[in-house]
Protein backbone atom coordinates (compact mmCIF):
# COMPACT_ATOMS: atom_id res chain seq x y z
CA UNK A 1 0.00 0.00 0.00
CA UNK A 2 3.08 2.24 0.20
CA UNK A 3 4.19 1.83 -3.43
CA UNK A 4 3.16 5.35 -4.45
CA UNK A 5 4.56 7.41 -1.60
CA UNK A 6 6.32 10.68 -2.37
CA UNK A 7 9.93 11.15 -1.20
CA UNK A 8 8.69 13.27 1.71
CA UNK A 9 6.18 10.55 2.59
CA UNK A 10 8.95 7.94 2.64
CA UNK A 11 11.04 10.05 4.99
CA UNK A 12 8.02 10.62 7.24
CA UNK A 13 7.38 6.86 7.41
CA UNK A 14 11.02 6.27 8.36
CA UNK A 15 10.79 8.94 11.07
CA UNK A 16 7.65 7.31 12.46
CA UNK A 17 8.57 3.61 12.31
CA UNK A 18 12.36 3.29 12.24
CA UNK A 19 14.84 3.42 15.11
CA UNK A 20 16.69 6.72 14.96
CA UNK A 21 20.23 5.38 15.03
CA UNK A 22 21.04 7.05 11.69
CA UNK A 23 20.62 10.59 10.36
CA UNK A 24 20.39 10.14 6.57
CA UNK A 25 20.57 12.95 4.07
CA UNK A 26 17.11 13.85 2.69
CA UNK A 27 17.16 11.77 -0.49
CA UNK A 28 15.17 8.60 -1.27
CA UNK A 29 17.12 6.38 -3.65
CA UNK A 30 15.48 3.74 -5.81
CA UNK A 31 17.96 2.58 -8.47
CA UNK A 32 21.71 2.18 -8.92
CA UNK A 33 24.13 1.32 -11.68
CA UNK A 34 27.90 1.55 -11.69
CA UNK A 35 28.98 4.64 -9.76
CA UNK A 36 25.54 6.27 -9.90
CA UNK A 37 22.26 6.13 -7.98
CA UNK A 38 18.87 7.55 -8.92
CA UNK A 39 16.20 8.90 -6.59
CA UNK A 40 12.43 8.59 -6.77
CA UNK A 41 12.21 11.80 -8.77
CA UNK A 42 14.58 10.43 -11.40
CA UNK A 43 17.58 12.56 -10.48
CA UNK A 44 20.98 10.85 -10.71
CA UNK A 45 23.74 11.16 -8.10
CA UNK A 46 27.41 10.22 -8.21
CA UNK A 47 28.10 7.85 -5.33
CA UNK A 48 31.28 8.83 -3.48
CA UNK A 49 30.60 6.60 -0.46
CA UNK A 50 30.07 3.15 -2.03
CA UNK A 51 28.27 1.78 1.01
CA UNK A 52 31.36 2.28 3.19
CA UNK A 53 33.33 0.14 0.69
CA UNK A 54 30.67 -2.57 0.43
CA UNK A 55 30.11 -1.42 -3.17
CA UNK A 56 33.70 -1.60 -4.39
CA UNK A 57 32.47 -3.00 -7.71
CA UNK A 58 29.70 -0.47 -8.10
CA UNK A 59 25.95 -0.91 -8.07
CA UNK A 60 24.62 -4.07 -9.71
CA UNK A 61 27.86 -5.21 -11.31
CA UNK A 62 26.70 -7.58 -14.09
CA UNK A 63 28.94 -10.47 -13.02
CA UNK A 64 27.74 -10.26 -9.43
CA UNK A 65 24.06 -9.90 -10.34
CA UNK A 66 24.40 -12.89 -12.67
CA UNK A 67 25.97 -15.01 -9.94
CA UNK A 68 23.26 -14.06 -7.45
CA UNK A 69 20.45 -14.64 -9.96
CA UNK A 70 21.77 -18.04 -10.99
CA UNK A 71 22.11 -19.16 -7.38
CA UNK A 72 18.68 -17.78 -6.48
CA UNK A 73 17.23 -20.22 -8.98
CA UNK A 74 19.06 -23.17 -7.41
CA UNK A 75 19.55 -23.07 -3.61
CA UNK A 76 19.68 -20.23 -1.10
CA UNK A 77 20.20 -21.75 2.35
CA UNK A 78 21.05 -25.12 3.87
CA UNK A 79 22.52 -24.33 7.27
CA UNK A 80 25.89 -25.82 8.11
CA UNK A 81 24.32 -29.14 9.13
CA UNK A 82 24.86 -30.17 5.51
CA UNK A 83 27.38 -29.58 2.72
CA UNK A 84 26.51 -27.56 -0.37
CA UNK A 85 28.31 -27.23 -3.67
CA UNK A 86 29.39 -23.58 -3.30
CA UNK A 87 30.98 -23.73 0.15
CA UNK A 88 34.25 -25.59 -0.45
CA UNK A 89 35.11 -23.72 -3.66
CA UNK A 90 34.39 -20.38 -1.96
CA UNK A 91 36.71 -21.16 0.94
CA UNK A 92 39.48 -22.41 -1.34
CA UNK A 93 39.25 -19.52 -3.79
CA UNK A 94 39.16 -16.85 -1.06
CA UNK A 95 42.13 -18.43 0.72
CA UNK A 96 44.11 -18.55 -2.54
CA UNK A 97 43.27 -14.91 -3.32
CA UNK A 98 44.40 -13.72 0.11
CA UNK A 99 47.37 -16.08 0.45
CA UNK A 100 45.93 -17.71 3.55
CA UNK A 101 45.26 -21.29 4.62
CA UNK A 102 41.77 -21.50 6.13
CA UNK A 103 38.46 -19.65 5.96
CA UNK A 104 35.68 -19.19 8.52
CA UNK A 105 32.67 -17.62 6.73
CA UNK A 106 30.31 -15.26 8.53
CA UNK A 107 27.89 -12.45 7.65
CA UNK A 108 28.73 -8.97 8.89
CA UNK A 109 32.10 -7.37 9.42
CA UNK A 110 31.47 -7.10 13.14
CA UNK A 111 30.69 -10.83 13.24
CA UNK A 112 34.02 -11.52 11.53
CA UNK A 113 35.86 -9.39 14.11
CA UNK A 114 34.01 -11.07 16.98
CA UNK A 115 34.87 -14.48 15.52
CA UNK A 116 38.54 -13.51 15.23
CA UNK A 117 38.54 -12.44 18.89
CA UNK A 118 37.06 -15.79 19.94
CA UNK A 119 39.63 -17.68 17.86
CA UNK A 120 42.48 -15.62 19.34
CA UNK A 121 41.33 -16.31 22.90
CA UNK A 122 40.83 -20.01 22.21
CA UNK A 123 44.33 -20.16 20.68
CA UNK A 124 45.81 -18.36 23.69
CA UNK A 125 44.38 -20.92 26.12
CA UNK A 126 44.91 -24.01 24.02
CA UNK A 127 48.28 -23.25 22.39
CA UNK A 128 50.02 -20.41 24.23
CA UNK A 129 49.01 -21.61 27.68
CA UNK A 130 47.44 -18.42 29.02
CA UNK A 131 45.53 -19.14 32.26
CA UNK A 132 41.81 -19.66 31.69
CA UNK A 133 39.89 -16.38 31.66
CA UNK A 134 43.03 -14.21 31.60
CA UNK A 135 43.57 -13.68 27.86
CA UNK A 136 43.85 -10.07 26.72
CA UNK A 137 43.60 -8.38 23.33
CA UNK A 138 45.55 -5.18 22.65
CA UNK A 139 43.78 -2.70 20.39
CA UNK A 140 44.45 0.80 19.06
CA UNK A 141 42.97 4.08 20.18
CA UNK A 142 40.42 5.64 17.81
CA UNK A 143 39.61 2.17 16.49
CA UNK A 144 36.40 1.14 14.78
CA UNK A 145 35.62 -2.57 14.50
CA UNK A 146 31.83 -2.64 14.68
CA UNK A 147 28.93 -1.99 17.03
CA UNK A 148 28.47 -5.12 19.15
CA UNK A 149 28.68 -4.87 22.93
CA UNK A 150 32.08 -6.54 23.07
CA UNK A 151 33.49 -4.35 20.31
CA UNK A 152 32.27 -1.06 21.77
CA UNK A 153 33.81 -2.21 25.05
CA UNK A 154 37.22 -1.32 23.63
CA UNK A 155 36.16 1.71 21.58
CA UNK A 156 37.60 5.07 22.62
CA UNK A 157 34.71 6.97 21.00
CA UNK A 158 32.31 8.20 23.70
CA UNK A 159 29.42 8.25 21.22
CA UNK A 160 29.91 4.53 20.58
CA UNK A 161 30.32 3.63 24.27
CA UNK A 162 28.23 5.93 26.44
CA UNK A 163 25.08 4.28 27.75
CA UNK A 164 25.95 0.76 26.63
CA UNK A 165 27.88 -0.64 29.60
CA UNK A 166 28.76 -2.75 31.51
CA UNK A 167 31.56 -3.60 29.13
CA UNK A 168 33.41 -6.77 28.27
CA UNK A 169 36.81 -6.98 30.00
CA UNK A 170 40.06 -8.27 28.55
CA UNK A 171 41.22 -5.40 26.34
CA UNK A 172 44.12 -2.94 26.52
CA UNK A 173 44.32 0.20 24.38
CA UNK A 174 47.48 1.75 22.92
CA UNK A 175 47.64 4.86 20.71
CA UNK A 176 47.57 4.02 17.01
CA UNK A 177 50.95 4.29 15.32
CA UNK A 178 52.94 4.30 18.58
CA UNK A 179 55.02 1.11 18.65
CA UNK A 180 56.52 1.86 22.06
CA UNK A 181 53.08 2.20 23.64
CA UNK A 182 51.98 -0.99 21.93
CA UNK A 183 55.05 -2.82 23.21
CA UNK A 184 54.28 -1.64 26.75
CA UNK A 185 50.71 -2.92 26.49
CA UNK A 186 51.70 -6.46 25.46
CA UNK A 187 52.35 -8.96 28.27
CA UNK A 188 52.40 -12.68 28.92
CA UNK A 189 48.59 -12.91 28.82
CA UNK A 190 48.24 -11.13 25.50
CA UNK A 191 46.50 -13.31 22.93
CA UNK A 192 46.51 -10.90 20.01
CA UNK A 193 47.01 -7.40 18.72
CA UNK A 194 43.96 -6.23 16.73
CA UNK A 195 44.50 -3.32 14.34
CA UNK A 196 43.07 -1.68 11.25
CA UNK A 197 45.95 -1.35 8.77
CA UNK A 198 44.32 1.98 7.87
CA UNK A 199 41.88 3.42 10.38
CA UNK A 200 38.63 4.17 8.57
CA UNK A 201 36.23 5.89 10.95
CA UNK A 202 39.09 7.83 12.56
CA UNK A 203 39.62 9.64 9.25
CA UNK A 204 41.32 7.22 6.82
CA UNK A 205 44.48 7.35 8.93
CA UNK A 206 47.55 5.71 7.37
CA UNK A 207 50.04 4.70 10.11
CA UNK A 208 53.68 5.83 10.08
CA UNK A 209 55.85 4.02 7.58
CA UNK A 210 57.32 0.87 9.11
CA UNK A 211 54.80 0.74 11.98
CA UNK A 212 52.93 -2.32 10.72
CA UNK A 213 56.20 -4.21 10.16
CA UNK A 214 57.19 -3.33 13.73
CA UNK A 215 53.82 -4.65 14.94
CA UNK A 216 54.48 -7.91 13.11
CA UNK A 217 57.94 -8.20 14.67
CA UNK A 218 56.58 -7.41 18.14
CA UNK A 219 53.93 -10.12 17.77
CA UNK A 220 56.55 -12.64 16.62
CA UNK A 221 58.90 -11.78 19.49
CA UNK A 222 56.10 -11.95 22.07
CA UNK A 223 54.27 -15.05 20.86
CA UNK A 224 51.16 -13.01 20.06
CA UNK A 225 48.77 -13.17 17.11
CA UNK A 226 48.47 -10.22 14.72
CA UNK A 227 44.81 -9.77 13.73
CA UNK A 228 44.12 -7.30 10.91
CA UNK A 229 40.65 -5.82 10.49
CA UNK A 230 40.45 -5.39 6.71
CA UNK A 231 36.67 -5.13 6.55
CA UNK A 232 36.90 -1.68 4.94
CA UNK A 233 40.51 -1.56 3.78
CA UNK A 234 40.59 -4.99 2.14
CA UNK A 235 39.59 -6.31 -1.28
CA UNK A 236 41.21 -3.63 -3.49
CA UNK A 237 39.99 -0.48 -1.73
CA UNK A 238 43.53 0.80 -1.11
CA UNK A 239 45.10 -0.38 -4.37
CA UNK A 240 46.11 -3.83 -3.13
CA UNK A 241 44.11 -6.95 -2.36
CA UNK A 242 44.82 -6.34 1.33
CA UNK A 243 46.03 -3.05 2.81
CA UNK A 244 48.81 -4.88 4.66
CA UNK A 245 50.21 -5.88 1.27
CA UNK A 246 51.49 -2.32 0.82
CA UNK A 247 53.89 -2.90 3.71
CA UNK A 248 54.82 -6.46 2.80
CA UNK A 249 53.36 -7.58 6.13
CA UNK A 250 51.26 -10.67 6.82
CA UNK A 251 48.75 -11.04 9.63
CA UNK A 252 47.90 -14.32 11.36
CA UNK A 253 44.18 -13.60 10.98
CA UNK A 254 42.26 -11.17 8.76
CA UNK A 255 38.67 -10.05 9.19
CA UNK A 256 37.06 -9.43 5.80
CA UNK A 257 33.60 -8.17 4.92
CA UNK A 258 31.74 -5.40 3.09
CA UNK A 259 33.02 -5.74 -0.52
CA UNK A 260 33.07 -9.55 -0.15
CA UNK A 261 29.29 -9.46 -0.61
CA UNK A 262 29.53 -7.37 -3.78
CA UNK A 263 26.97 -4.86 -2.50
CA UNK A 264 24.31 -7.55 -2.85
CA UNK A 265 24.17 -9.24 0.55
CA UNK A 266 26.23 -9.39 3.77
CA UNK A 267 29.23 -11.70 3.42
CA UNK A 268 32.24 -11.76 5.73
CA UNK A 269 34.97 -14.14 6.78
CA UNK A 270 37.97 -14.69 8.98
CA UNK A 271 40.90 -15.94 6.92
CA UNK A 272 44.35 -16.87 8.12
CA UNK A 273 46.60 -19.60 9.48
CA UNK A 274 45.16 -23.10 9.59
CA UNK A 275 46.81 -23.87 12.92
CA UNK A 276 45.09 -20.84 14.48
CA UNK A 277 41.59 -21.07 12.98
CA UNK A 278 41.89 -24.82 13.42
CA UNK A 279 41.54 -24.52 17.21
CA UNK A 280 37.77 -24.41 16.67
CA UNK A 281 35.92 -27.70 16.98
CA UNK A 282 32.32 -28.66 16.10
CA UNK A 283 29.82 -27.03 18.43
CA UNK A 284 32.17 -24.28 19.65
CA UNK A 285 31.20 -21.63 17.10
CA UNK A 286 28.63 -21.27 14.35
CA UNK A 287 26.40 -19.08 12.19
CA UNK A 288 23.10 -20.07 10.59
CA UNK A 289 23.61 -17.90 7.52
CA UNK A 290 27.42 -17.86 7.47
CA UNK A 291 28.66 -19.52 4.31
CA UNK A 292 25.18 -19.96 2.83
CA UNK A 293 24.91 -20.88 -0.88
CA UNK A 294 23.88 -17.38 -2.00
CA UNK A 295 26.72 -15.77 -0.05
CA UNK A 296 29.27 -18.23 -1.38
CA UNK A 297 28.12 -17.84 -4.99
CA UNK A 298 28.39 -14.05 -4.81
CA UNK A 299 31.64 -14.24 -2.86
CA UNK A 300 33.15 -16.50 -5.52
CA UNK A 301 32.18 -13.97 -8.20
CA UNK A 302 33.85 -11.23 -6.13
CA UNK A 303 37.02 -13.31 -5.88
CA UNK A 304 37.01 -13.82 -9.65
CA UNK A 305 36.82 -10.06 -10.21
CA UNK A 306 39.70 -9.45 -7.80
CA UNK A 307 41.85 -12.26 -9.18
CA UNK A 308 42.49 -10.30 -12.38
CA UNK A 309 44.14 -7.42 -10.50
CA UNK A 310 42.07 -4.90 -12.51
CA UNK A 311 40.37 -3.35 -9.49
CA UNK A 312 43.56 -3.10 -7.46
CA UNK A 313 45.17 -1.25 -10.37
CA UNK A 314 42.17 1.04 -10.82
CA UNK A 315 42.27 1.95 -7.15
CA UNK A 316 45.99 2.73 -7.26
CA UNK A 317 45.87 4.85 -10.42
CA UNK A 318 42.53 6.59 -9.94
CA UNK A 319 43.18 7.02 -6.23
CA UNK A 320 46.35 8.99 -6.96
CA UNK A 321 44.38 11.12 -9.41
CA UNK A 322 41.51 11.69 -6.96
CA UNK A 323 43.78 12.69 -4.09
CA UNK A 324 45.85 15.02 -6.28
CA UNK A 325 42.71 16.78 -7.53
CA UNK A 326 41.24 17.11 -4.03
CA UNK A 327 44.51 18.52 -2.69
CA UNK A 328 44.38 21.33 -5.27
CA UNK A 329 41.06 22.70 -4.04
CA UNK A 330 40.84 26.00 -2.23
CA UNK A 331 39.24 25.40 1.14
CA UNK A 332 40.74 21.95 1.62
CA UNK A 333 43.20 21.84 4.53
CA UNK A 334 44.37 18.23 4.19
CA UNK A 335 43.77 15.08 2.19
CA UNK A 336 44.91 11.74 3.55
CA UNK A 337 44.30 8.15 2.63
CA UNK A 338 45.39 5.47 0.20
CA UNK A 339 43.93 4.31 -3.10
CA UNK A 340 40.34 5.33 -3.76
CA UNK A 341 39.83 6.07 -0.07
CA UNK A 342 40.40 9.57 1.24
CA UNK A 343 39.54 11.85 4.12
CA UNK A 344 39.18 15.51 3.15
CA UNK A 345 39.57 17.98 6.00
CA UNK A 346 37.86 21.28 5.29
CA UNK A 347 39.73 24.47 6.23
CA UNK A 348 38.32 27.23 8.35
CA UNK A 349 35.70 25.34 10.32
CA UNK A 350 32.89 27.63 9.17
CA UNK A 351 30.55 24.92 7.92
CA UNK A 352 30.08 21.44 9.28
CA UNK A 353 30.72 18.34 7.21
CA UNK A 354 26.97 17.72 7.33
CA UNK A 355 26.27 21.09 5.71
CA UNK A 356 28.85 20.41 3.00
CA UNK A 357 27.39 16.95 2.35
CA UNK A 358 23.96 18.55 2.01
CA UNK A 359 25.30 21.10 -0.46
CA UNK A 360 26.94 18.33 -2.49
CA UNK A 361 23.63 16.47 -2.55
CA UNK A 362 22.07 19.50 -4.24
CA UNK A 363 24.79 19.24 -6.92
CA UNK A 364 24.21 15.55 -7.56
CA UNK A 365 26.98 14.06 -5.42
CA UNK A 366 26.52 11.67 -2.47
CA UNK A 367 29.20 11.88 0.21
CA UNK A 368 29.49 11.24 3.95
CA UNK A 369 30.64 13.72 6.54
CA UNK A 370 32.64 13.15 9.69
CA UNK A 371 32.89 16.26 11.88
CA UNK A 372 34.57 18.86 9.62
CA UNK A 373 35.83 16.24 7.16
CA UNK A 374 34.42 14.32 4.25
CA UNK A 375 35.10 10.65 3.58
CA UNK A 376 35.45 9.91 -0.11
CA UNK A 377 35.38 6.27 -1.19
CA UNK A 378 33.76 5.87 -4.60
CA UNK A 379 33.11 2.55 -6.30
CA UNK A 380 36.27 1.29 -7.98
CA UNK A 381 34.46 1.37 -11.33
CA UNK A 382 34.47 5.17 -11.28
CA UNK A 383 36.09 6.95 -14.23
CA UNK A 384 38.33 10.02 -14.40
CA UNK A 385 35.49 12.05 -15.85
CA UNK A 386 33.25 11.03 -12.96
CA UNK A 387 35.99 11.92 -10.47
CA UNK A 388 36.23 15.33 -12.14
CA UNK A 389 32.47 15.76 -11.78
CA UNK A 390 32.65 15.05 -8.05
CA UNK A 391 35.71 17.21 -7.41
CA UNK A 392 34.27 20.13 -9.36
CA UNK A 393 31.04 19.89 -7.35
CA UNK A 394 33.08 20.09 -4.12
CA UNK A 395 35.06 23.04 -5.51
CA UNK A 396 31.81 24.88 -6.19
CA UNK A 397 30.49 24.12 -2.71
CA UNK A 398 33.69 25.38 -1.08
CA UNK A 399 33.93 28.51 -3.25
Amino acid sequence: MNDHLTPDDHIAVVDRWSARNYHPLPVVLSHGEGAWMTDLRGRRYLDLLAGYSALNFGHRHPALVAAATAQLDRLTLTGRAFHHDQFGPFCQELAELTGTEMVLPANSGAEAVESALKIARKWAYQVKGVPDGAAEIVVAGDNFHGRTTTIVSFSTDPEARDGFGPFTPGFRVAPYGDIDALRAAVNGNTAAVLLEPIQGEAGVVVPPKGYLAEVRQLCDDSGVLFVADEVQSGLARTGATLALDHEGVRADLYALGKALGGGILPVSAVVGRADVIGVLRPGEHGSTFGGNPMACAVGRAVVRLLATGEFQERSRELGAYLQARLSELAGVAEVQGRGLWASVRIAGGGRSGREISGALLERGVLCKDYHSSLRVAPPLVITRDEIDFGVEALAAVLA
